[in-house]
């Protein structure tokens, strides 16, 4: 460790993300190398059921020694010893790695499961783990309960109590029978098994609710500071469940199967709801990127949210979604081969089998190892190669599972029948070329097997990863027998290199890779299994879960420092305590996604329509109307929209309009004017309008506005894919082309593409729309209280910065404090402003806005009736203020990157903050005119 460029800098803290993950990289090399020896594993351990001690880990309270990674010194980092400070890893699963038989009333057998889950966190030492999960049983009486905790215990399990009626519903029906066909692309039930469709809600609600059951033991158990590690299908809905109770919660989740793409995914019923209870973690694992990509690209199809390449965000929120491959305890597999009875074993299998090339295939009987596919290759391949027929034997376990369904018991059938045939048709008399088994072997038995095979066959049809494949190259260290694996199991992105990658569905295809195999050089073998050597015993279950957990950790930390840039709420009390208290008003508010209802993002139901045609919410209506009527307020609706979009939903109430940005207003009992600087060129229209015309014309679901400032091309509705690449093609063409030498901005929305000149937008026409109120009412009294809210763009959100309070040079303006000092920002009256040059007044608020820069503008006003703003009133908005920091309520609606003061979630939010500020006016007129009759 000395010198370590990973675990030592300057400040004794790793300053980037990739440094800090190298140096957690670092220190786990270390501490194993510290520790081999100290931790290895019983010689006699085993997969029988009797047997523990290849689990040792459950019962190690020996804490293993670990590096400060925090403690440097000039010399380097000091070791520390640190027993006792392991971290705390709350493993939560379907089922626990043990299974409980009951000896008695107040008595349990505990037994090992066997499953990939289990053996890849075999020898995982690193953290202090206790595993949550289901046992297996139903236990309905409390002196059972009591029993089996006590019994788990010793193990460091924890039971999560499930009755018959929830299992059947939750695991059998949701689990086994809806979403473990659709994410092996086996689809939703068809045919006879249409009864489950007909009954998924209810098994849906067992499954939210098995979830629930898991969370609860999981928070009894939870302590502050510990790692929450979901796994697999079983419990999608858990991290939502867990971040509801606790949002500090340490949560990841993983899949153990492979993730559909979004087309398929999205054929089931619940899939919104269960997307968005995965993103509720930290961090989401798969074993593959591909899957990690099917994820995203569903969040981002079906939920409309956008994807990234660090995951997936959703209004600043940000949940990692990574690729984690895992892999097994190696060292374990190669010690065992040292043993006497696995080299007893292997000397009777290479006796049995003298004179035979050996090929092995283990595998779960399940439809989707493609078992039948293996064995009638294997029959093409002894049709096509007589020489062959008694040369090579086929060694295939079959472990039984579910074999109370009827697909499986089928499935079994079909491959004895297959089995038979192959036999009876190339068997003799003292051998036959296929030895089928229908149970598992024990370890021992199984490491040897794997030892003295030359081909193992992997022919799965849709796999997670497949942890045989793993196994076969860790024990062929001798042999260096070769690997036919399927490219549809997960370990092909793995393995891929070293072995010979098959599409299991082509037969012709997969017998002749079988000979292949068993005519390849020993060069070549060799060289094949070195690389798939290598890279399994470095990339092993330790480091897979270790990297996880880091990973895990290191997402947190930098959530934390995104969540400090998130406004926080609006204290909506204070903001109409405030309301109340002031004298004269000015509410500013956006429109779209502001005043109008949510739409939904895919364009669903209508959506699309109804954002191109934007609709005051009706609930709306009343506190505006309301508000509009008190005297001490003046309302300004600001909006990018047309102004004839503002009139339809605006033209009755008495308020002030503010279209495209604010280069056109108007009373709504007058007429439009603009506010436009003079010789604003606009010559750009044109040659843009065409461009946008284009990539409209071919691609579905987009649509232009032409505006009178500016031009928008959406593709929010269109495929997400198809319109990235449009719009990035868009913007290179306008770059090259119409706008190479023009004076204008290209503002990027999530989905959307604006072109306006340089200068139009809302913060900079804000000072002329408050100069024509001032003129236009006679203003005698300052305004000392801002509300300002909408969802606006970010190149629009100069508008929050322009009410900021000024405070001294050397003191950072607080944006998003709840309370800010009582600093006036300018002059109380405004005969003073005009002794103030303009230049003067706004350097009090804001830097000198683009527009008023410009040297040459170009207007043509002839295309609407409109009047010239009198140049005295444009320089009466900045001075009329009298603002403290503690009344101006800036607030960004549904988005979290924002330079507002404060956040409210949706337009819902801005319902209440509008009718709350409604009741307290109407209050106020109540408490007045009950004053004035008591006088």
């Amino acid at each position: 460790m000395r010198g370590n460029k990973y675990n030592c800098n300057n400040s004794g803290t790793p300053r980037t993300r990739l440094e800090r993950l190298l140096r957690e990289r670092e220190l786990r090399k270390f501490n194993k190398s510290l520790n081999d020896g100290e931790t290895e594993l019983s010689n006699n351990d085993s997969f029988s059921p009797d047997s523990f001690e290849a689990f040792s880990w459950f019962n190690d309270e020996e804490s293993l020694e670990t590096i400060s990674a925090n403690r440097c010194s000039t010399d380097g980092c000091e070791r520390q010893d640190s027993r006792a400070s392991r971290e705390r890893l709350l493993v939560v699963a379907n089922r626990l790695p043990v299974s409980a038989v009951r000896r008695g009333v107040d008595s349990w057998h505990l037994e090992i499961s066997v499953g990939g889950l289990v053996s890849a966190l075999l020898g995982v030492k690193e953290f202090e783990t206790r595993w949550i999960g289901w046992a297996g049983v139903n236990v309905p009486d409390e002196i059972g309960q009591r029993a089996l905790i006590k019994a788990l215990a010793e193990k460091r399990c924890i039971p999560v109590f499930l009755d018959e009626e929830i299992v059947h519903q939750y695991y059998n029906g949701y689990c086994n029978n809806i979403l473990w066909p659709l994410f092996h692309y086996l689809g939703l039930p068809q045919e006879d098994r249409l009864a489950t469709t007909r009954s998924f809600q209810s098994q849906f609600d067992a499954y939210k609710k098995a979830n629930q059951m898991f969370a609860e033991v999981v928070k009894e158990h939870y302590v502050e500071g510990d790692v929450v590690w979901c796994h697999d299908y079983h419990l999608m809905f858990l991290p939502k469940c867990l971040k509801e109770r606790n949002r500090k919660m340490k949560v990841g989740w993983f899949l153990h199967t492979p993730f559909p793409s979004s087309e398929i995914h999205r054929t089931l019923p619940s899939r919104s709801e269960l997307l968005r209870s995965v993103l509720a973690a930290d961090l989401v694992g798969f074993h593959t990127y591909d899957y990690a990509r099917h994820f995203v690209s569903a969040c981002t199809r079906i939920l409309g949210l956008e994807g990234t390449p660090e995951g997936v965000e959703d209004q600043g929120r940000l949940t990692r979604v990574a690729a984690f491959p895992i892999g097994i305890d190696s060292d374990r597999f190669i010690r065992a081969l040292e043993l006497p009875q696995v080299q007893d074993h292997m000397k009777e299998l290479k006796e049995r089998f003298a004179g035979r090339k050996v090929m092995l295939g283990v595998d779960r009987l399940d439809m989707i190892k493609g078992i039948p596919q293996k064995i009638l290759a294997f029959e093409k391949f002894l049709e096509e190669n007589p020489n062959w027929r008694d040369k090579v034997v086929l060694l295939q376990i079959a472990v039984p599972t579910r074999t109370d369904v009827p697909e499986y018991q089928k499935l079994t059938s079909q491959v004895h029948e297959i089995v038979g045939r192959i036999n009876g048709r190339f068997g003799t008399l003292t051998a036959v070329p296929i030895h089928h088994l229908d149970r598992s072997l024990d370890f021992h038995a199984l490491c040897a097997l794997y030892a003295v095979t030359d081909v193992a066959l992997v022919t799965s049809l849709r796999d997670g990863m497949n942890l045989v494949s793993y196994e076969f190259v860790a024990c062929q260290a001798s042999k260096k027998g070769v690997l036919i694996l399927s490219e549809f199991a997960g370990a092909a992105q793995s393995l891929g290199a070293g072995a010979i990658l098959v599409n299991p569905w082509n037969v012709t295809e997969v017998a002749s890779s079988i000979g292949y195999a068993l005519n390849m050089p020993a060069d070549e073998r060799e060289k094949r299994h070195h690389h798939n050597f290598v890279h399994v015993t470095t990339h092993t279950s330790q480091e897979w879960a270790a990297t996880f957990v880091s990973e895990l950790n290191d997402t947190i930390v930098e959530a934390q420092l995104r969540t400090r840039q998130i406004p926080p709420p609006l204290p909506i009390e204070v903001a109409v305590d405030r309301y109340a208290k002031s004298n004269n008003r000015l509410l500013i508010l956006g429109f779209n996604a502001t005043l109008t209802e949510p739409v939904d993002t895919l364009g669903r139901k209508g959506s699309q329509i109804k954002e191109m045609e934007p609709k005051l919410r009706p609930d709306l209506q009343e506190p505006l109307r309301k508000l509009c009527d008190d005297p001490k307020t003046t309302i300004v609706v600001l909006s990018g929209s047309d102004r004839s979009v503002l009139d339809d939903n605006f033209g009755d109430y008495s308020m002030w309009l503010a279209a495209e940005n604010g280069m056109f207003l108007r009373a709504t009992k007058g007429d439009w004017m603009t506010t436009m600087p003079e010789n604003l060129n606009m010559e750009w229209v044109d040659s843009v309008k065409h461009v946008f015309e284009y990539f409209t014309e071919r691609t579905p679901r987009s649509h232009f506005e032409l505006r009178e400032t500016s031009l928008i091309w959406n593709y929010k509705y269109a495929d997400v894919e198809f319109g990235r690449l449009q719009a990035r093609d868009l913007l290179q063409h306008l770059w090259t082309g119409p706008i190479s030498n023009a004076s204008l901005d290209v503002v990027q929305g999530s989905r959307s593409i604006e072109v306006r000149s340089v200068g139009v937008t809302k913060g900079a026409a804000i000072d002329r729309i408050l100069g024509e109120i001032v003129h236009n009412k006679g203003m005698k009294e300052p305004i000392d209280y801002v509300l300002c809210i909408g969802h606006f763009l970010a190149k629009d959100e100069d508008i929050y910065t322009f009410f900021e309070p000024e405070l001294p040079s050397e003191v950072p303006v607080p944006v998003r404090s709840h309370v800010t000092p009582p600093v006036r920002t300018s002059v109380s009256k405004l005969s003073t402003s005009r002794s103030l040059s303009r230049e003067d007044r706004l350097k009090k608020h804001r830097p000198m806005p683009t527009i008023e820069r410009s040297k040459s503008y170009h207007v043509n006003t002839d295309v609407f009736q409109s009047r010239v703003v009198d140049r005295m009133s444009l320089q009466e908005g900045s001075s009329v203020l009298d603002l403290q920091g503690d009344n101006y309520f800036s607030c960004s609606v549904a988005r979290k990157r924002s330079n507002a003061r404060y956040l409210l979630g949706s337009s819902d939010d801005v319902v209440k903050l509008l009718t709350e500020l409604t009741n307290s006016w109407i209050d106020s007129m109540n408490t007045d005119g009950s004053t004035m009759e008591g006088n």
